[in-house]
C-alpha cells in the first residue's frame, strides 16, 4: 500500500545503501509492454503481496462481501496483531517515508496523470496513510475509496485527504484485504497500488479481484519494490533480511518478482511495466511501475 516496510526493519536492522547499476530493458510479452526506464539491474519474476478488509460509503458494497465473508479473509489472510503493532507500523510508514515519496513522485504524477478525465470513483488498495492523496487533486469529481488491512491508519488516511484537499464525503476508508475486496463487479473507474503486491497473502487472488471491481477500459495504476537481480549482491541481501523483513513490516517480502504476476493476470488491453531503481530504498531499490488496461 502506499503502507510498507523500510522503517521498523530499520530500527533492528541497519543495511548500507548501495547505488544499483542502471540498466536498460524491454520487454514484449504477446499483449503486454514491459519497458524499462532510468533504472535498475532487476529481472522481473513472479511476486507480490498484501491485505486489505473495512466499512464503507461512496462505493456500492457487493452484498456477498459485505458482511462475513470479508470478515473471515481478513481474520485469515491478516491474523489479528496487537494493537501497539499495527499503530507502531501506521506511525512509521507516516513519519518515515518522506524521502521515498520525494523520489517516487515524478513517477507517480506520470502515472497519476492516466486518471485525469478517464476516473471518478478510484479505489486505492493499500491506502495506508495516504501518501497518494496529493496526486488526485487535478483530477475533476474524483471520489476515492481506500482499502487497507491495518485499520490504525484510517486517522491517517483522514488526516492526509483533508491536507490534500480531499472533501470527507470523497473519501471512504474500508478495513479489509484486497484478496476480498467488499465492492460490485466493475464498480470503480481505476484501480490504485502502491508498495502493496510485496504484502497480500495471495498476489494472484489480488490481481482478479482487481480486475473483477474494474470497469471495462478502466486501468489499474502500481508502483512496487521487487526482487533483484538473480546472483546480484542485492537479491542475496534481500534473501538473508527477508524473513526479518516479513515479521516486522507486516508481512512484506524482498524477494517477490511482481512484475511477472501481473504479466499472468493477463489483463483485457495488457499492460505496460517499467523498470526503476530507487537509491533511498537501499535494498528495496529494485522497482516496477505502470499502468494495466482492463
Amino acid at each position: 500500500m502506499a503502507i510498507l516496510h523500510l522503517s521498523l526493519i530499520s530500527t533492528i536492522t541497519c543495511s548500507q545503501r548501495k547505488a544499483t547499476r542502471a540498466s536498460q530493458d524491454s520487454v514484449k510479452t504477446q499483449k503486454t509492454l514491459i519497458a524499462t526506464d532510468s533504472v535498475s539491474s532487476f529481472r522481473l519474476c513472479p511476486c507480490g503481496r498484501r491485505h486489505f478488509i473495512g466499512a464503507m460509503p461512496l462505493l456500492p458494497l457487493a452484498p456477498s462481501y459485505a458482511a462475513s465473508s470479508s470478515t473471515e479473509d481478513l481474520k485469515r489472510l491478516r491474523p489479528r496483531k496487537p494493537d501497539w503493532y499495527d499503530e507502531l507500523f501506521a506511525w512509521s510508514m507516516d513519519t518515515s517515508m518522506e524521502q521515498y515519496e520525494k523520489e517516487i513522485s515524478s513517477y507517480k504524477m506520470k502515472l497519476f496523470n492516466n486518471l485525469v478525465g478517464k476516473a471518478e470513483k478510484v479505489l486505492e488498495i493499500g491506502v495506508g496513510t495516504g501518501p497518494n492523496f496529493k496526486y488526485y487533486s487535478n483530477i475533476p469529481n474524483v471520489s476515492v475509496l481506500g482499502v487497507d488491512p491495518n485499520a490504525k491508519m484510517e486517522s491517517y488516511a483522514r488526516k492526509s485527504a483533508a491536507q490534500a484537499g480531499l472533501k470527507p464525503e470523497y473519501f471512504s476508508f474500508i478495513h479489509a484485504v484486497a484478496e476480498a475486496i467488499p465492492l460490485e463487479d466493475s464498480s470503480v473507474d481505476a484501480v490504485v497500488g502502491t508498495l502493496v503486491l510485496c504484502s497480500v497473502a495471495d498476489v494472484t487472488r489480488t490481481l482478479n479481484e482487481i480486475k473483477r471491481v474494474l470497469r471495462p477500459g478502466g486501468v489499474y495504476l502500481f508502483i512496487e519494490h521487487v526482487a533483484g537481480e538473480d546472483g546480484s549482491f542485492l537479491r542475496l541481501v534481500q534473501n538473508v533480511l527477508d524473513p526479518l523483513q516479513q515479521v516486522v513490516a507486516d508481512g512484506c517480502h524482498l524477494t517477490r518478482c511482481t512484475g511477472d504476476y501481473i504479466l499472468e493476470a493477463r489483463f483485457n488491453g495488457g499492460a505496460d511495466i517499467n523498470k526503476a531503481s530507487l537509491s533511498s530504498l537501499a535494498y528495496l531499490s529494485s522497482h516496477v511501475y505502470g499502468v494495466a488496461y482492463n
